[in-house]
């Protein structure tokens, strides 16, 4: 539970009680996001500010207890889930486009972006509706798949993107959804992917994840950037930093895509927009995911090599020192809490 600014509990909560519609899960599971850090180090999210305790976490992974009405479409108690996180409105002119993602009034767990805030997964029970629940593929344990959220997040930025086979990307930030979003540029066909950070063992994550090519971002003379010649097709940034849309945009060929998936910090930014305008370059927003979160769960089923990006995996009893661990990006990737069996 996080109360404010610094403010990390583990509280004894009551059982939930699941309704109609809705599941019982035992949570094992669960991957400290980014948004989690930004409520402990800052009270809030961008916009989205802390007016009450926040039970936080929506990266969940766990088994199937019981339901609150008898559900025969729905997983048997004792199956393997991941949670969806987002249950959206379906009535909203988004929804009604086929784009959920971006609902106008969604509930998504572990957010205060609405009051009362919607709690998270960051407990041994949760009650979450019966219609988020995906069973976990043949052979996908469900460690592995704790990153299906955070990798859905990067299958929507590239396919935001549009097509990428045989193409050069560009991902600036190489945190875990920036490794991500390589994992994901490989899987849709790119050609070639270079990934700039300041970090050198962030950018070690990144080559496992399958770059072709890391740059120091701080450093202009590394061999490995992109130059006049060799202009990306493609640009995802996935810092947050304002100079990481720099760089991108600076770096994609005339006509050529930059999705923002990394979310910046509030306010107005400055960035190159002239170039928007002189190169003709597509910029993009990339918001979370819907139907990526299944596309994802069959890739991690497939792919081992996604084991490597998670760092550590810490019971929930020590979560403070986990959220320090998953902020200090110089010792850690993916961190995940384990709330036990």
């Amino acid at each position: 539970m996080i109360h404010g600014r610094g403010d990390l509990r583990v509280e004894e909560l009551p059982v939930p009680r699941p309704g109609p519609g809705e599941a019982l899960v035992a949570v094992r599971y669960g991957g400290v996001c980014g948004s989690d850090l930004h409520y402990w180090r800052h009270g809030g999210v961008g916009d989205f500010l802390l007016k009450e305790p926040l039970l936080l976490g929506h990266e969940v992974v766990g088994t199937v207890v019981s339901y609150g009405s008898p559900d025969p479409s729905a997983p048997a108690a004792g199956t393997a889930v991941a949670v969806h996180p987002a249950t959206p409105c379906g009535s909203c002119p988004e929804c009604a486009a086929g784009r959920r993602h971006i609902c106008r009034d969604t509930r998504y767990l572990g957010s205060a972006a609405r009051f009362p805030h919607v709690q998270g997964g960051f407990a041994t029970r949760i009650a979450v509706p019966a219609g988020q629940l995906r069973p976990l593929p043949e052979g996908l344990g469900l460690r592995r798949a704790a990153l299906a959220e955070p990798l859905s997040v990067a299958l929507h930025a590239v396919r935001r993107a549009g097509a990428v086979a045989g193409k050069h990307v560009l991902v600036t930030g190489s945190g875990p959804i920036g490794c991500l979003v390589v994992a994901a540029a490989r899987a849709a066909g790119a050609a070639r992917i270079t990934v700039t950070d300041l970090l050198p063992a962030a950018l070690e994550y990144a080559r496992l994840a399958g770059a072709d090519t890391v740059v120091r971002a701080d450093d202009p003379a590394d061999a490995g950037w992109p130059d006049a010649e060799h202009e990306v097709d493609v640009a995802v940034e996935a810092s947050g930093a304002a100079a990481g849309l720099d760089t991108c945009l600076r770096l994609v060929r005339r006509g050529g895509v930059v999705v923002q998936l990394g979310m910046l910090p509030p306010g107005p930014t400055p960035f190159a927009g002239n170039l928007v305008v002189s190169r003709e370059i597509e910029l993009r927003g990339a918001l979370r995911f819907d139907t990526e979160f299944d596309e994802a769960l069959r890739l991690l089923a497939a792919g081992p090599a996604f084991d490597g990006l998670v760092s550590a995996v810490v019971p929930v009893a020590e979560a403070e020192s986990a959220f320090a661990l998953a902020a200090d990006r110089g010792r850690s990737c993916k961190v995940l809490l384990d709330f036990g069996g």
